[in-house]
């Protein structure tokens, strides 16, 4: 088995030292986007969970096309977010937007105390490849 790290050139400035995706025969392991603006990683995180969950989500999609996917790979997502009673309900009338009817990935959201940059979300992804 051989191992691809892929770091996307217009991806979003990584927090921490990772590659912003890594393959292995097919499967593709997406590191957790956070709500940055890739070509202004040091401006204002969006407010509320909505416009941070957008911009993660077009984050992820900047890595994904990187590599030739899109969110319809998308096999499995987790969810971190730091108030999930207070934004579980908004994350999960939005999230259906983001992939093709009846076509939701499997996930998990989880709630945690902080996150990198002082996000409310982060996500990451399980991708296959076709």
């Amino acid at each position: 088995m051989t191992l691809v790290h892929h770091m996307i050139a217009s991806g979003p400035r990584p927090v921490a030292p990772f590659s912003h995706a890594v393959e292995a025969d097919g499967w593709v392991f997406v590191t957790g986007q956070m709500p940055t603006d890739p070509a202004a990683p040091d401006a204002p995180l969006p407010d509320g969970i909505a416009a941070q969950t957008r911009r993660v989500i077009d984050n992820l999609k900047v890595v994904l096309g990187g590599i030739g996917l899109g969110l319809e790979h998308v096999t499995m997502a987790r969810i971190y977010l730091t108030q999930f009673e207070r934004d579980y309900a908004e994350l999960n009338a939005l999230w259906p937007s983001f992939f093709a009817e009846g076509k939701l990935p499997a996930r998990t959201t989880i709630g945690v105390t902080a996150l990198a940059v002082g996000a409310l979300v982060e996500i990451d992804l399980v991708v296959k490849r076709p």
